[in-house]
């Protein structure tokens, strides 16, 4: 894996375990060589990710859309900012340009960007590996749910191995790497 994509929240949240996890995984992807693909915002959990592979001397390539550029919410000092007209765009970027997908905690556009590029998984528009790190318990309630989705017969129990769920760093980035996604064309 070359690069991650990691979708995470706009704040940092209420309890400070958010940004330090955010901090340690910064960190940890440029110790195992990852680059960071993510939503270019400078300011909550997305500037603190940004800013920790920034000080470890990782790459960092944000993809935000001119009308957030425009409010001065992207982040100056990335590697690489690329501009695009809508999140439509920003998201298929983001997906062309990632090896791999991690979610943080975050609302309702992490929530979005990770449904988003789990709904591509399930259709098999791609074969990358999708991560959900699981915070202090935070997607607790989303992983319950789920589980009644599937219960309910609203989604596959087969398609619950499309992600990986972890709460230790370590672990998942070890898992993420070693999944053996692919590629499909035109998403490669």
């Amino acid at each position: 894996m070359k690069r991650l994509c990691v979708f995470c929240g706009s704040r940092t949240g209420a309890a400070p375990i958010y940004a330090e996890q955010t901090r340690a995984l910064g960190e940890a992807m440029v110790r195992c060589g990852f680059g960071l693909v993510f939503g270019a915002g400078h300011i909550g959990l997305m500037g603190v990710l940004a800013d920790a592979v920034r000080a470890h001397g990782g790459e960092t390539i944000g993809v935000i859309p001119r009308s957030l550029v425009e409010r001065e919410l992207a982040h100056q000092q990335l590697t690489d900012l690329r501009i695009v007209e809508s999140m439509h765009d920003r998201k298929a970027l983001m997906a062309e340009m990632a090896d791999g997908f991690l979610a943080l905690p975050g609302g309702f556009g992490t929530l979005d960007e990770f449904f988003e590029i789990l709904t591509w998984a399930q259709l098999k528009f791609h074969h990358k590996p999708i991560g959900l790190l699981n915070t202090a318990g935070f997607y607790d309630p989303l992983l319950a749910w789920i589980e009644r989705a599937i219960a309910d017969d609203f989604v596959k129990a087969k398609n619950r191995g499309l992600m990986i769920v972890e709460s230790e760093i370590e672990r998942m980035l070890d898992r993420l790497a070693e999944s053996p996604g692919t590629a499909v064309p035109g998403l490669s």
